[in-house]
């Protein structure tokens, strides 16, 4: 299953994480400023029990999207 997350802040940047922690196929879609930040430093999640890092996360720009992503139902 593809999924793709729109965003990747508070919430987005949580459950993306946690999917990719979790060997999930997820892409971010973000905008170009976004896009850039987490190319320079990557996806930071901070939670109770410890940190999750992305070095690399999947990034899409809207006009990038090529194939289709999962639906849910």
């Amino acid at each position: 299953m593809r999924i793709l997350v729109v965003g990747a802040g508070a919430i987005g940047g949580y459950f993306g994480a946690r999917l990719l922690q979790a060997g999930r196929d997820v892409t971010f879609l973000v905008r170009e400023r976004r896009a850039q930040r987490l190319r320079e430093s990557g996806l930071k999640v901070h939670m109770p029990d410890g940190e999750l890092h992305a070095d690399q996360p999947p990034l899409v720009l809207s006009n990038e999207i090529e194939r289709p992503f999962d639906r849910s139902c």
